[in-house]
């Protein structure tokens, strides 16, 4: 009996280390995904405001001694923008300290982010239809992103003179979300994918979506990606 006793131990002190390891493996592995989720944020954050306050910059300087005005109304966008770039930044980070308590924009906010791409200098035909659709949080939060990513690369690369168009649309089950502009060099440099991409797939991937992005035919660069309206297991 002793013996068996004894086997039994040495099985329950093997479990408990291998369940204790396991339990080490699953924490760590959280704090890898919640450090992507959070450099994703700061950089879609950051990445739009240095993009709209680099437009707003160019308007001034061309504007300031022919139209003070209006250079003046360009460095009160900049300071908008600047604000609320903190603002979201703040709102990324405070999630470290206290889990749970972040507010990310999501479908409501996508007027007014149309708005501010807008005043920065870049023409953009907005169509949004939700057909009365609930989208759950996560989804209208990731749509937002790959909106807002979309745009900053058209205002990076597409050129001066550049139109865009955002389309989001509830159709079968999914929201489908197009991109699209005519720029003469949207695609950006040659070479790999950059963050901004990398990271709007991941995004879309995380929540049970798919994305394609690519050089439109003739000139300009699209892209598209859809997500379930239901969330993912």
């Amino acid at each position: 009996m002793a013996v068996v006793w004894a086997i039994v131990a040495v099985v329950a002190a093997r479990f408990a280390h291998t369940r204790r390891r396991l339990m080490e493996r699953e924490a760590a592995a959280r704090v890898v995904q919640e450090r992507l989720r959070i450099a994703r944020e700061l950089h879609d954050v950051l990445s739009h405001s240095l993009a709209s306050i680099s437009l707003q910059a160019g308007v001034g300087l061309h504007l300031v001694d022919r139209q003070p005005e209006q250079a003046r109304e360009a460095l009160r966008g900049i300071r908008q923008i600047s604000t609320d770039a903190l603002t979201q930044a703040r709102a990324a980070l405070a999630v470290v300290r206290t889990p749970g308590e972040e507010t990310a924009p999501g479908l409501a906010d996508l007027k007014e982010l149309i708005a501010t791409v807008r005043g920065s200098g870049l023409s953009v035909e907005a169509d949004i239809d939700l057909d009365h659709r609930a989208v759950p949080e996560v989804i209208g939060s990731t749509a937002y992103r790959v909106v807002q990513e979309a745009l900053t690369n058209v205002m990076r690369h597409a050129g001066d003179g550049a139109h865009a168009r955002a389309c989001v649309r509830c159709v079968d089950g999914w929201l489908e979300i197009d991109v699209t502009d005519d720029g003469v060099s949207a695609a950006g440099p040659v070479g790999p994918p950059g963050h901004g991409l990398r990271g709007m797939a991941e995004r879309v991937s995380a929540v049970g979506g798919e994305m394609r992005a690519g050089a439109a035919p003739g000139t300009g660069f699209t892209l598209h990606a859809r997500l379930p309206l239901r969330e993912t297991e």
